[in-house]
């Protein structure tokens, strides 16, 4: 005797059949979106050249306990007997970066901020992200009265300059790591939120949702099986930038003094520390300027080739 599935299990049937693929080329697995996604970002030279500075910056800082003290010097320990004759020294072999007011290596403290930095960017942005997707599912996927409460929201949010909203926030809460994960976090959700909006407005009413839908399948399921995977590459896109920006404002949070707080080392801070010197050692400033340069850069340049590998228009290029 054949018993009956269970609703969500046929209305997973339906889905898959709704979804199921009509021709031989494209029921190839190497087809799929991400399959052909991947094919298209290892052709975009500048992606990959984004990804391996980011290996290359994630690689050395998880590793710097293990040879930077040995090699180049504890990022926080200054002798005091050989301060002064360590003192701002040019950037030589012994010393890349030079060295600070203390003594201290540059490019020791360039690669222990670039823990901070780094932290910062993907823990801030995976709250962000969390806390949109959340709130821009619901939006969409109910609609009526809230949608209205959460757009709403998101604008009263957006109507604020970020930086500006940011820092008062910081203000309010107090210094330290923590809260600047807090802050960038909590804040950054209303894009994110809009975004994923808008892609599951574009698929709701497809046909295998509907399918879904009539099968009984729950609000909670619909979402997570059919919805957000057809809708997830636009948000992939738009986090790996917003990394990038959210290493921009720990750095402008940590240089007005409101960020990391010292002797722990943040390139913001190193900034705000050789500003002073600017004219006589511009290695102070310029180095850790160029650490926050080539990093957002990358992270942009790896979120504009997601966008244009993950674009279906171009899935025949």
């Amino acid at each position: 005797m054949q018993y009956p599935l269970d609703l969500d299990t046929r209305a997973d049937e339906c889905a898959a059949a709704a979804e199921a693929p009509v021709n031989a080329e494209d029921s190839n697995p190497s087809r799929t979106l991400w399959g052909d996604a991947f094919k298209r970002l290892k052709k975009n030279r500048l992606a990959i050249f984004a990804i391996i500075w980011i290996l290359f910056v994630v690689v050395v800082a998880a590793t710097a306990d293990l040879w930077v003290p040995q090699v180049l010097g504890a990022p926080n320990a200054s002798d005091t007997a050989t301060m002064v004759m360590n003192s701002r020294l040019a950037p030589s072999l012994q010393h890349p970066f030079g060295t600070d007011t203390l003594g201290r290596d540059v490019l020791s403290r360039v690669i222990y901020g670039a823990r901070i930095s780094l932290t910062v960017g993907i823990v801030a942005t995976g709250i962000s992200t969390i806390i949109g997707l959340v709130l821009g599912a619901i939006a969409a996927y109910y609609g009526g009265l809230w949608d209205t409460i959460i757009m709403r929201l998101a604008d009263i949010f957006l109507a604020f300059p970020y930086t500006l909203f940011v820092i008062a926030m910081i203000a309010v809460i107090g210094n330290g790591i923590q809260n600047v994960f807090i802050a960038i976090g909590i804040l950054g959700w209303p894009s994110i939120a809009r975004v994923f909006r808008s892609a599951i407005l574009s698929v709701k009413e497809s046909d295998y949702v509907d399918a879904a839908r009539s099968m009984g399948a729950s609000d909670v399921r619909i979402i997570a099986r059919h919805i957000f995977p057809n809708s997830v590459a636009s948000i992939v896109v738009y986090a790996t930038m917003n990394i990038g920006g959210a290493i921009l404002t720990e750095s402008a949070l940590s240089f007005l003094g409101l960020g990391v707080i010292p002797p722990d080392p943040s390139w913001g801070t190193l900034i705000q520390e050789g500003q002073k010197f600017l004219q006589t050692e511009p290695w102070l400033m310029i180095m850790p300027g160029l650490a926050i340069l080539t990093t957002v850069l990358a992270f942009t340049l790896l979120g504009d080739g997601l966008r244009d590998a993950l674009d279906v228009k171009m899935k025949d290029a």
